[in-house]
């Protein structure tokens, strides 16, 4: 790999990484899973709309409540700071080693795009991995832009999904009123009929059929096949769409923010302890706020498509909000050194973010689905949170176990044997053994 005086590029050592950014990335993933645990125990429209399965009443409206408010998106936010952000460091150290960070940059985001495709279509439909992957592909040639440009376009990006979104409920509330002011059968004008079209497909999706939650229960507490067709079928009409394009914000717009933080070293603690403290107040505080708001007015509609709609205008600015006050408590809390143990733990959970992300798929869909123990839509909302509670202690009492041993994750390591074309060594005593041979012997 190597070429004239380049150094041959490798894998990111431990005492190299970003302590803060682990434990950051530690902490989204686990989040992550109180919002996928919905897709995985219930069928897909009960995540944003508890009245199609279990009811919006008791202990199910109150973790519904507080998922909307402090966890719904915010943690895929903070995860895609923590991926913004890792591409800095990795192009950054391949450079400063005189090293060509593109080659390796590029076979690394293709071989994650391979692995969320294999992820979505045969393990789970809601994979993040692939479109990861696509926006991956517009980072690198913004790597070198300044911070400030960075920080400004996504935030541009973040305005502007708001104010779509704003335009696009202000005209499926004039569908809604168009379609409920119209009889069955009457003759209407084209315009309206649209209206009502539109309105409809709308209803489709937030209040399925019970015919179609059926459909949606046979498919997932039966055979692997026939989980196999309805996932393949599903993941196949979101990714034939256009990618790149304002759905794509969603990830894009804090992938930027990330990138922009770890140039101004905010992962590394550049700021004051009390900057880190304010952001985090404020943050958590505003975003749960507004939060709040939206959670409230979309339960006062009696679960409403419009009104979830209009409350989701704000969504992207409270998860702006929110992301950053979680991630300055992190990085605050790592600076002074609190919480040790807990914060280790959540650093080693980071670091095989990869094979965590995936760990969840699998104990999920055995768990639940019908080739498992068939438990899809068996559990009430709030009793999913306990396989989530579970889930947690497991992964933050086994990687770092597994990291005492070994270089990285099973799936970190496959990842970045596939990057380098080259096996990577696994164990650390291994890695120990390497480095006290003489330096003029190859690795």
């Amino acid at each position: 790999m190597a070429e004239g005086n380049l150094v041959n590029p490798a894998p990111v050592e431990a005492v190299e990484r970003v302590e803060a950014l682990d434990t950051v990335r530690g902490f989204a993933l686990l989040g992550i899973l109180l919002m996928n645990i919905c897709s995985f125990g219930m069928p897909s429209a009960a995540e944003g709309n508890p009245t199609v399965w279990g009811g919006a009443t008791g202990a199910n409206y109150w973790f519904w409540w507080v998922q909307a408010v402090f966890w719904s998106g915010k943690m895929r936010a903070l995860f895609s700071i923590c991926f913004g952000a890792g591409v800095i460091y990795l192009t950054s150290r391949a450079e400063a080693k005189g090293t060509s960070a593109g080659d390796v940059y590029y076979r690394r985001t293709f071989w994650l795009m391979l692995f969320g495709m294999i992820h979505a279509y045969f393990l789970w439909y809601g994979d993040i991995l692939y479109p990861y992957a696509l926006c991956g592909l517009l980072l690198y040639p913004m790597r070198k832009m300044g911070p400030r440009w960075l920080a400004a376009i996504g935030v541009v990006m973040i305005v502007g999904a708001s104010v779509m979104t704003g335009i696009e409920a202000k005209d499926l509330k004039r569908a809604r009123d168009s379609y409920r002011g119209i009889p069955p059968h009457a003759q209407v004008a084209k315009e309206v009929e649209g209206a009502r079209g539109a309105y409809k497909g709308m209803l489709h999706g937030w209040q399925p059929s019970k015919e179609n939650v059926d459909v949606e229960l046979k498919a997932y507490r039966g055979s692997y096949a026939e989980a196999f067709s309805h996932r393949s079928g599903v993941r196949l009409a979101w990714d034939s769409q256009p990618y790149f394009n304002t759905g794509s914000w969603d990830f894009l717009s804090f992938m930027l923010i990330g990138m922009a933080l770890a140039k101004w070293n905010v992962l590394s603690g550049a700021w004051q302890r009390a900057t880190y403290a304010w952001v985090a107040v404020g943050g958590i505080a505003a975003g749960a706020a507004v939060g709040a708001w939206a959670a409230n007015h979309e339960a006062a509609s009696a679960f409403e498509p419009v009104a979830a709609v209009e409350g989701y205008t704000v969504y992207q600015l409270v998860r702006l909000l929110m992301s950053m006050g979680y991630l300055a408590a992190i990085v605050g809390i790592v600076q002074a050194g609190w919480l040790g143990g807990l914060m280790r733990a959540l650093g080693a959970v980071g670091r095989m973010a990869f094979s965590n992300y995936i760990m969840h798929t699998l104990i999920c869909t055995t768990l639940f689905y019908g080739h498992g123990f068939g438990r899809f839509g068996k559990l009430q909302r709030h009793e999913l949170y306990y396989v989530v509670a579970s889930i947690w202690l497991l992964q933050l009492a086994v990687s770092p176990l597994w990291l005492s041993k070994y270089r990285f994750g099973p799936l970190e390591w496959c990842w970045r044997s596939l990057t380098y074309w080259k096996r990577q060594p696994m164990r650390i005593r291994a890695v120990t053994s390497l480095q006290s041979l003489p330096a003029e012997n190859p690795a």
